[in-house]
């Protein structure tokens, strides 16, 4: 048995790409998109007929350019959803503009907006996850999501105290960002680390069974992974979200996956309960040099590459 079929019966995997060829080669469970594998998508041939098909709705639903130009951002995203969803048994997750990341209000719109199209397309909400940006105000808007049955995937997570918060809001899955993580860390202190030193596996780790000492059904998904060895020593996690490169790496090993995230030992966790207010997550966020930069660096790098789909996309109104 392969290592990924191994894996697979400790945890949910779910595939990291908006490429529906390589999602249909692995058979995960879920599928997990953002703003960059979706330009990486919207560029290759093969799905012009997708890509075209937002440009006719938006033409059809903005009168300003400026509304077209949103209506078929919005349809495109939904677009690989529903593409996905047709692969994939379980749900997809789709992300809110990177730019809404400080704006509750606006981002609680924007994930209506995605609701509704999917909807209109006979898509019940239970098969998708909002994708929002771990801000406080992404947080709270996900806690005014989920009280109307709306359920959210927090992202660019990469700290404990994102974590806590995110549980406290009742939201239903956070993606920690396991790579990004180790990347700070090498860049930072200048060597790299393997196994259970990898400072995002001990990041994961102690999120998964903090949530599970405590009982709180917000589930992990590891997210963002640079090689096999992180992916090995988070089996048992939750949800894993993967990459196809390395979704391959998996079916090619015949390596023994051992589970080493369980709910049965989490309760050995020595993390004390602890609640946070706004005041208390901004000041132990600002205390967190990685995480402050990281979820900054991302949120841009998202913004970025919205702006770039964006461009490619207004020729196609013009």
């Amino acid at each position: 048995m392969s290592t990924l079929e191994q894996l697979k019966q400790f945890t949910t995997v779910v595939a990291d790409t908006g490429d529906f060829e390589a999602i249909g080669k692995y058979k995960p469970t879920d599928a997990t998109t953002n703003p960059s594998l979706v330009l990486a998508a919207a560029l290759k041939e093969q799905y012009a007929s997708v890509v075209q098909d937002a440009v006719n709705f938006g033409k059809a639903n903005g009168s300003t350019l400026d509304e077209k130009l949103d209506a078929t951002i919005d349809k495109l995203f939904v677009n690989f959803g529903l593409e996905i969803l047709k692969i994939v048994p379980g749900r997809v997750s789709t992300e809110v503009d990177a730019r809404l990341s400080f704006d509750v209000e606006g981002s609680i719109k924007k994930a209506h907006r995605f609701i509704e199209l999917y909807e209109a397309a006979g898509i019940s909400r239970e098969r998708i996850l909002i994708k929002l940006g771990t801000t406080w105000e992404g947080i709270q808007a996900a806690k005014v999501l989920e009280a109307e049955g709306i359920h959210c995937n927090m992202t660019l997570l990469f700290s404990f105290a994102q974590a806590v918060a995110c549980c406290e809001a009742g939201v239903t899955l956070i993606s920690p960002f396991v790579g990004r993580i180790l990347d700070w860390y090498k860049k930072n202190e200048g060597k790299d680390f393997v196994g259970a030193e990898d400072p995002g596996v001990i990041s994961v780790s102690q999120i998964y069974n903090y949530y599970k000492k405590f009982g709180y059904k917000t589930v992990v998904m590891g997210a963002s992974f640079r090689n096999t060895g992180e992916i090995l020593e988070l089996a048992g996690c939750d949800l894993l979200t993967i990459g196809p490169s390395i979704l391959e790496k998996l079916q090619n090993m015949k390596d023994p996956v051992v589970r080493k995230l369980d709910p049965a030992t989490a309760s050995q966790s020595p993390d004390k309960k602890i609640s946070l207010d706004e005041k208390a997550f901004r000041w132990l966020m600002n205390e967190d040099a990685m995480a402050t930069e990281k979820l900054a660096e991302g949120i841009r790098k998202f913004a970025a590459d919205t702006v770039k789909l964006e461009e490619s996309i207004r020729a196609k109104l013009q």
